[in-house]
């Protein structure tokens, strides 16, 4: 099941889509309006949820012991030079790397994930963290 704060938001995104539509017949009728919304929301979780087949528990005899994927492809050692160099960057550096590199996200994500004022900002910002980075991870080899 979603948490309650789902719900809630998808509700809110629902109402807001069709406000043009709302016509306010009497006081709180807006209200009334968002719980039927609500509503609807969980009667739609509850049956996507009875769609799904139920779900196993997994062993405890099988545990993840493979390293995160960025850690597989670059290796142990030089994983832990990206983490140190990438220590020696700026918050706002670190972030956009991290967002770049690690989630792939695009430059206009970016953007709007740190407050930058465009995409090419924070594109700028990612290229020169990039070069912080770079060095630091070569004086550190």
């Amino acid at each position: 099941m979603v948490d309650t704060d789902d719900l809630v938001q998808v509700s809110v995104l629902r109402a807001l889509n069709q406000v043009g539509r709302f016509e306010p017949r009497r006081e709180g009728a807006f209200l009334a309006y968002l719980r039927s919304i609500l509503l609807n929301a969980v009667r739609d979780e509850i049956r996507r949820v009875a769609r799904r087949p139920g779900a196993e528990e997994m062993s405890e005899e099988l545990p993840d012991c493979a390293p995160p994927a960025v850690e597989q492809v670059i290796g142990r050692e030089t994983m832990q030079t990206y983490e140190q160099a990438l220590a020696e960057l700026s918050d706002a550096q670190q972030e956009a790397v991290i967002l770049r590199v690690e989630f792939g996200y695009t430059f206009p994500e970016i953007a709007e994930a740190t407050g930058s004022p465009s995409a090419n900002a924070a594109r700028m910002m990612v290229a020169r963290a990039l070069v912080r980075l770079a060095e630091a991870m070569d004086a550190r080899r």
